[in-house]
């Protein structure tokens, strides 16, 4: 129910539309100011009107409003009350459907998200729980607006490391411990190489040799090179399958490597192309930034060259409205200059490629190398989420039911929502105590209240089907309104998080859904003697469970029935 739009129709401005005074309109800071305020400055030059003036005659604009308990001016300000009782029934019949939240607006267009993009061979850490978190909540925001949407990991799978590990295995490695061991005991081979290397350049050569192999389609080389691609692939789905992430395309940067010297060409073509040491670059000093090197001065090509050849194909396969690239901001000039490059090509669709930034994901510890081996894994932190979930359940809550199972969902949501609680563009200290705490503005707070909700209406039974008159006036209370405003804000929060590529906008009107439930609890008799009464409150139940479930769903998190 868009109360705002009502209430901007009611209002009559001369040389102001309904439109402006819509966006002007906001919701109140405090339930003393209204629910609804409207700042009358902008009018006064128009009017020739004090502020306060303009709003004291605006009051009247609600006579005979139904929805409108009063109006009031106040320095300059309208502030409005709206009678929740008149609209709560419509706002709880919207909210309590199925669909709630969702719309068809995106249809038609489609949207790439570029993210997780896991190095093949190496670690799948704590560091890419960002990319990986953030980018999976955009893929299913934008699906829920209607969009089509393409999610691709742009696999790291190319690169002299790859040469690198052959050799590496060649030396030390066992078929059948590598099997067995995976990922780790390929990091494991890989760590030794660079360690030894340090003292014989001879093994860097041979490195440089193998991946050479690779290029020119060695049967060998190419038969290990796919043999760890497998094995990541394998042991990463694993990870992604827990975390509620799903992918399209596992595209990587080796796909691209027959796509280049086309794109390259078309650079020469239209003379954007410069010799820079023997080394091919585009000239950006006038745009302030650097050149963008392309072609290394021995021929091998870079991030940027398969970047190029990637947007090109995408914007050729998906006809992309967007195309969104979910990377740390340690990458924002690479993205610069990516996106610079392409409008220089004359490509009008470099303004829809979008570098969605974030902040890097540590633990207390410090920094993580993949080359010295001390990393943290994400799967041993997932695992010691849900083995610190399944302790407090122990404590707390001996006799539930499937402890592991709830101890999974508990555990895994919170690492989940740690990366999405702040905004993105901020660098998280990762804490396991402090994720799951259950009292914090936390995953497992969240989680707790749709366990709460749960009860409430297994409590009720059939009642919530009672097919009587509810009595709405039960609800006219500061906590049942600050809450009714809230579920009726819904479908706004998804709409922005997805347009502001920002998944924290949905945590935290999320954690404040569930406070004000909280509070609406402790302060009203949900299951009352009084039916008509008992009704609304159910039904302000029912509608606060399935927004927290469907939320917390777009964040990727499953919530248990019981807690």
């Amino acid at each position: 129910m868009d109360i705002k739009r009502i209430l901007s129709e009611k209002i009559a401005i001369e040389g102001i539309s309904p439109d402006e005074i819509y966006a002007l309109m906001t919701t109140s800071a405090s339930s003393d100011l209204g629910d609804y305020s409207l700042p009358c400055f902008r009018f006064a030059k128009v009017l020739k009107t004090a502020p306060n003036k303009i709003a004291e005659n605006l009051v009247a604009s609600f006579d005979g409003c139904e929805i409108v308990k009063k109006a009031e001016a106040v320095n300059g300000y309208l502030n409005i009350f709206v009678d929740t009782s008149k609209i709560a029934g419509e706002i709880l019949a919207d909210a309590r459907r199925a669909d709630y939240g969702k719309s068809d607006e995106g249809n038609g267009k489609t949207i790439c998200i570029d993210y997780s993009s896991i190095n093949i061979a190496k670690p799948f850490h704590i560091g890419h729980l960002g990319t990986t978190a953030i980018g999976s909540s955009l893929y299913k925001l934008f699906k829920n607006l209607g969009y089509e949407v393409v999610g691709i990991n742009h696999l790291g799978d190319w690169g002299t490391q790859f040469g690198k590990l052959i050799v590496a295995y060649d030396l030390w490695g066992d078929k059948e411990k590598i099997e067995k061991g995976g990922v780790e005991a390929l990091q494991e081979i890989y760590v030794r190489f660079h360690r030894e290397e340090e003292n014989n350049p001879a093994l860097t050569e041979d490195a440089r040799k193998w991946f050479a192999k690779i290029e020119q389609g060695d049967k060998r080389a190419l038969e290990l090179f796919h043999w760890f691609k497998d094995i990541t692939l394998a042991e990463v789905q694993k990870i992604y399958d827990r975390l509620n992430v799903k992918f399209d395309s596992y595209n990587g940067e080796s796909f691209y490597n027959d796509k280049m010297a086309p794109m390259l060409e078309e650079l020469d073509r239209k003379g954007l192309i410069k010799e820079s040491d023997g080394a091919k670059i585009v000239d950006l000093q006038e745009y302030g930034m650097p050149p963008c090197l392309l072609v290394k001065a021995d021929g091998a090509t870079l991030y940027a060259t398969r970047d190029l050849a990637a947007a090109f194909y995408r914007k050729k396969t998906y006809d992309f409205y967007k195309s969104l690239y979910v990377v740390a901001y340690q990458q924002n000039l690479h993205f610069k200059q990516l996106f610079k490059v392409l409008e220089l090509m004359g490509c009008d669709w470099a303004k829809d490629c979008v570098h969605v930034a974030y902040g890097m994901v540590s633990l207390a510890e410090g920094s993580m190398s993949t080359r010295k081996g001390n990393v943290v894994w994400l799967k041993s932190v997932l695992d010691k989420a849900v083995e610190k979930a399944y302790g407090i359940i122990e404590e707390k809550s001996p006799d539930i039911e499937d402890k592991q199972a709830v101890a999974e969902k508990i555990g895994v949501g919170a690492v989940i929502f740690s990366a999405l609680q702040n905004a993105r563009i901020k660098d998280i200290t990762f804490s396991l105590d402090k994720v799951l705490n259950f009292d914090g503005e936390t995953c497992p707070y969240l989680q707790y209240t749709v366990a709460r909700t749960n009860s409430v209406i297994s409590k009720a039974g059939n009642s919530i089907n009672a097919r009587i008159m509810p009595d709405y006036s039960a609800l006219d209370n500061d906590e049942s309104r600050e809450l009714i405003k809230l579920i009726n804000g819904y479908p706004d929060i998804i709409r922005d998080a997805a347009e502001k590529y920002e998944p924290s906008l949905l945590s935290k009107y999320l954690i404040d859904l569930a406070q004000a439930y909280n509070k609406f609890y402790f302060e009203n008799r949900i299951l009352d003697e009084d039916l008509t009464k008992m009704l609304p409150r159910l039904y302000v139940t029912d509608a606060t469970n399935k927004i927290l479930k469907n939320g917390l769903s777009l964040l990727g998190i499953d919530a248990p029935e019981k807690m």
